[in-house]
């Protein structure tokens, strides 16, 4: 699969997501996917993003960069949303706060086997007024 596949592929994935499309998901992760380091699988990994869309009702990833290099992407992922309750461990309350994803995944045989993220939790903790 080339970059050009690859990138369309992982689009296709964010709309997955997106769309809260649960049933497809394994079309685009596999089945013992791993997720910073620790084996969720993949009824793990979409039980977590199941989790993150019920405390963020209006979730939704929107790519602002994206490096395909077979059989690895790279993308740094925006949030704008409104969390209930707490958000990375900070007392968001429903407020509207802003945030970055960097993420960068390995592919296996066209899904996703491995998630390496870093989420900007300091941008949460600033807009709250609290202190990283």
């Amino acid at each position: 699969m080339g970059g050009e596949d690859l990138s369309r592929l992982y689009r296709d994935y964010i709309d997955c997501l997106n769309r809260q499309d649960w049933p497809n998901l394994g079309r685009f992760v596999a089945d013992d996917v791993r997720y910073n380091d620790a084996a969720l699988g993949l009824a793990g990994y979409r039980a977590m993003l199941e989790r993150d869309f019920a405390a963020i009702p209006d979730l939704r990833f929107e790519i602002r960069l994206l490096v395909a290099e077979p059989p690895q992407v790279a993308s740094r992922l925006w949030f704008d949303c409104t969390p209930k309750g707490e958000l990375f461990g900070l007392p968001v309350d429903g407020r509207r706060v802003r945030f970055a994803e960097n993420v960068f995944y390995a592919f296996r045989e066209g899904r996703i086997a491995a998630v390496w993220s870093v989420i900007d939790a300091a941008a949460v903790a600033a807009q709250i007024g609290r202190a990283p």
